[in-house]
């Protein structure tokens, strides 16, 4: 009847206030959707943790390893060859140039692959230790330098395949968190087991590289357990088609544009102003992973001074951890209260917290630590050496890394989210290249030399990430390069 129809306006009013009974299936649908959303977010927290866990493990050797070799190597008879410094430089040496493909390698493999190769390298390199040899010293030192291009690499892109810019900065705080726990446990067993010892027997070395060993493997191990997260948005998997492991022969288109991107990314500006900091971090690396243990362990003014390398690592592991896991709440914090995080203020809190750092180690430690050998030496710097001076810096060292690490990290991860690999790439490239150049200065350099370089680059590392994030929005489009054919 004319009299009982509505109008148009009518019609569509009701129509819109009237609940949509006709498809019962689209709640459920929305339902399954966001439970959907939510288990691969649980998925990947979990991927996350087991990357951290798995990382942790590994460089709970290498980590060990590189802060007691020299003081183990200089230990053993007089007509050995090897010298950890020379050691280290060709690891981050060949780290470098292997850098510049390792994002073709992760392309080709797939970041879980790549990790776990990677992994087991790190182990054979750790049980080299046990007898070394110098062939097999320096063969491994290459061949560890090579795989960890590759670990470095897939474990970015793997860390930010499991991210969002919601969950990057909590996501690396974990992640660092959980790496930097690697300082404490071998640390430990150092510090327990050379107290009062003054010379490093061949049992003491055995016994610890055969721990450290079996712990390696076990995190190159866990990684196989980091599982594929499907897309459910509907179009190309990114992490499916990269996470899961690949024949090699569908790899190849992907790592011969990964190479490229990686090029051509490098001599972006925003990249090149990030590299100065980057180039710092490869600095301060090779000071607290390998030069200050072995200051320590060489001045003979401090009590214990071989048991007190564990110490010292023990408190950089807390430092490194504190850093991580504060940066990474205090993030969630801030998004919680729509406040962004100052990436430049923690750099700068950084920069600060290792001034402080280098001015304490030259008050406290003898210029000639780093070179003393397993003799070590008697002399004094400005003040007479302080165990609690010398642990406090360690602490500031692994604290001020910290700033600057987690910071590059979220940087990278949210400006190059849609191909992270070739930045991840270039970070390890610049870092290694510069930490390959510490060590070998670190053969010939008294202790102000190094420190009056770290001091230097430090400032303009800082101002450099400043540049970068202020005049980031000025800069070219930060991913448009990386797809230019």
């Amino acid at each position: 009847m004319e009299g009982d129809k509505a109008s148009p306006g009518e019609t569509s009013s009701v129509r819109h206030c009237r609940p949509d009974v006709s498809d019962p299936s689209s709640s459920l649908e929305t339902d399954k959707n966001a439970q959907l959303t939510m288990e691969h977010k649980r998925k990947k927290l979990i991927n996350v943790l087991v990357l951290g866990f798995s990382f942790m493990l590994i460089f709970t050797a290498f980590q060990t390893c590189g802060n007691v070799q020299e003081t183990v190597l200089s230990s053993r008879n007089a007509t050995s060859n090897e010298n950890g410094y020379t050691s280290q430089s060709i690891i981050y040496g060949v780290f470098s140039v292997s850098s510049i493909t390792a994002s073709s390698v992760v392309a080709l493999l797939g970041p879980r692959l790549s990790m776990v190769i990677g992994g087991a390298i790190y182990s054979l390199y750790v049980a080299m230790f046990i007898e070394p040899m110098t062939w097999s010293f320096y063969t491994s030192s290459v061949s560890i330098g090579a795989a960890a291009a590759v670990l470095w690499t897939a474990q970015g892109t793997c860390l930010t395949l499991n991210s969002d810019s919601t969950t990057m900065a909590r996501n690396t705080g974990i992640f660092w968190a959980l790496l930097q726990c690697s300082f404490l446990l071998g640390n430990l067993h150092v510090y327990i087991s050379w107290q009062g010892k003054t010379h490093i027997l061949d049992s003491d070395r055995r016994v610890l590289f055969i721990v450290l060993t079996i712990i390696c493997a076990s995190g190159a191990l866990l990684l196989l357990i980091i599982r594929r997260i499907p897309n459910t948005t509907g179009g190309p998997s990114l992490e499916g088609s990269i996470l899961v492991d690949k024949p090699a022969w569908s790899g190849f288109a992907e790592a011969k544009q990964a190479l490229r991107n990686s090029v051509r990314l490098f001599f972006t500006r925003h990249m090149l102003l990030l590299s100065v900091c980057i180039a710092y971090t490869g600095l301060q690396l090779t000071f607290f992973t390998g030069v200050y243990g072995t200051c320590l362990g060489a001045t003979n003014h401090l009590a214990n001074a071989k048991s007190l390398i564990g110490l010292s690592g023990i408190l950089i592991g807390i430092g490194e951890i504190t850093g991580g896991a504060l940066f990474g709440v205090v993030s969630q914090w801030l998004k919680r209260c729509r406040t962004r995080l100052n990436h430049s203020a923690v750099v700068v809190l950084g920069l600060l917290t290792h001034l402080t750092a280098f001015v304490l180690v030259f008050l406290n430690l003898p210029p000639e630590a780093p070179i003393a050998g397993g003799i070590g030496t008697d002399k004094l710097s400005y003040l007479h050496p302080s165990v609690a001076v010398a642990l406090l810096c360690s602490f500031l060292l692994g604290f001020g890394d910290s700033c600057y690490n987690t910071q590059l990290y979220n940087v990278l991860g949210n400006c190059y989210a849609s191909d992270s690999a070739p930045a991840f790439a270039i970070f390890k490239f610049v870092q290694s290249i510069m930490a390959s150049i510490a060590f070998f200065y670190s053969n010939y350099l008294f202790l102000q030399w190094q420190l009056l370089i770290l001091g230097v680059v430090a400032i303009l590392g800082a101002m450099s990430f400043i540049l970068a994030e202020t005049f980031a929005a000025h800069l070219e489009p930060l991913t448009a390069v990386m797809f230019t054919n």
